[in-house]
């Protein structure tokens, strides 16, 4: 019988920074060691799992999916590592923290990542408001939330990118589309950002299109997809795989790209808010149940 395997806070550390480096001296300059120290810490590590966590070669320096797997536990164990320490140094994070989320993301990994965030932070008072974007940025301007995590138009320069997409055209495999008839569309209520640019780039290559059912939320966008009742623009990252992509199917026009963004409220707790973010950048954001 194999002892099971423990990993070093230190070696985690490392293998962190050459993970979001890719480079073993841009990972030592972050962490004010040497590079052989690093490298010694990933090796550890390595022999620690059991399994190559790094591949490396003479051009890059890339994670295997063992690689990529250690690198979320390790998120997750020097979080704990991090919490238990403030928790019994009398030093535990409390606060008030309203978060807003944009309803297609919670369909994601969202909510496991906050499940782990109130596990680590339980003295945080995590407020969750779910609604579509524009709404949540008026609440966060009006000052009523601290965070908000929301679907916003690509390249806009305001907030902390998460993730960058591109909206795609989503329907059933057995979708038809007769030609010159007008498009049947699934949209959220004005103002949207996906019902804008849908609408527009429809209007823009001369087609012709009418609403078969507008919905508040992403269970009623999703419902009326697999009815047939018409198709859906949706983040490419985000179509389950019962769906779809038919924009090249059909000739329909680009719909545009999308940035996942947290934009923050400049007067909210700043030590609350960084924990959060932290906590969401550089996750997977697949939807649940994706192979």
């Amino acid at each position: 019988m194999h002892d099971s395997p423990t990993f070093d806070p230190a070696q985690l550390k490392s293998f962190l920074a050459v993970a979001e480096t890719r480079n073993f001296t841009r990972a030592a300059e972050r962490l004010r060691v040497s590079q052989p120290t690093v490298s010694q810490h990933v090796r550890k590590l390595e022999q620690a799992a059991g399994r190559i966590l790094v591949a490396r070669d003479t051009r890059e320096v890339r994670l295997t999916d063992n690689g990529d797997a250690m690198a979320g536990f390790a998120r997750t164990i020097l979080a704990a590592n991090d919490a238990a320490t403030r928790y019994f140094s009398g030093a535990a994070m409390r606060g008030r923290l309203r978060f807003g989320t944009a309803d297609d993301l919670a369909i994601t990994g969202l909510p496991r990542i906050l499940r782990e965030f109130r596990q680590l932070y339980p003295q945080i008072n995590l407020e969750l408001t779910v609604s579509q974007s524009d709404q949540l940025h008026r609440r966060l301007k009006s000052g009523a939330l601290d965070l908000v995590f929301v679907k916003w138009v690509s390249g806009a320069q305001e907030g902390e990118v998460v993730k960058q997409d591109t909206f795609a055209w989503v329907g059933l495999e057995e979708t038809v589309l007769e030609p010159g008839a007008p498009v049947p569309v699934i949209v959220y209520p004005a103002p949207s950002l996906s019902r804008k640019l849908a609408l527009d780039a429809l209007e823009r290559a001369g087609k012709t299109w009418r609403v078969t059912c507008t919905t508040k939320q992403i269970s009623g966008v999703l419902a009326a997809v697999r009815a047939g009742i018409g198709i859906a623009a949706m983040p490419t990252s985000l179509v389950p795989d019962d769906l779809k992509i038919i924009t090249k199917r059909f000739a329909l026009p680009p719909v545009g790209d999308v940035d996942f963004t947290l934009i923050r409220n400049p007067l909210a707790n700043t030590e609350v808010v960084d924990a959060l973010t932290r906590a969401i950048m550089g996750r997977k954001l697949t939807p649940l149940g994706r192979r």
